[in-house]
C-alpha cells in the first residue's frame, strides 16, 4: 500500500509539474551561487523537464531499494525507506514547483 502510494504521488506531481512548464523564449533559474559575478544563472525551458525526471526516477528506485530491502532485511527497514520515498518525492515537488514559480517574478 505504502508502495503504490509512493507511485502515485510521483505521478500525479510528475503530471502538475510537466503542466506547469511552458516553452517561451525567457530563461529560467538554473543555479544560485554567492561567488560568481551574477548570482543567478539562467538555462533554456528545457532545464525544468530535469525536474520532471527526477520525481520519476526518484519514486522508481525507491519503490526498487524498498522491495529489495524487504526481501533482505525485512519489513522495517522497507517501510522507513518507502516513508524516506514519499518524503524525497514531496519534497523535490516542492522546490520544483517553487522555482517555476520564480520564473514568473523575474
Amino acid at each position: 500500500m505504502l508502495l503504490s502510494t509512493l507511485v502515485l504521488l510521483a505521478l500525479i506531481f510528475s503530471l502538475i509539474i510537466g503542466l506547469s512548464i511552458h516553452t517561451s523564449e525567457r530563461q529560467l533559474i538554473s543555479r544560485y551561487s554567492a561567488f560568481g559575478i551574477t548570482h543567478f544563472y539562467f538555462d533554456q525551458w528545457f532545464y525544468a523537464l530535469t525536474f520532471l525526471a527526477f520525481e520519476l526516477v526518484a519514486a522508481a528506485l525507491h519503490l526498487v531499494v524498498s522491495i529489495k530491502l524487504l526481501n533482505e532485511k525485512g519489513h522495517y527497514f522497507a517501510v522507513l525507506f518507502a516513508w524516506l520515498g514519499i518524503a524525497v518525492v514531496t519534497i523535490g515537488f516542492v522546490v520544483s514547483i517553487t522555482i517555476l514559480s520564480l520564473r514568473t517574478l523575474l
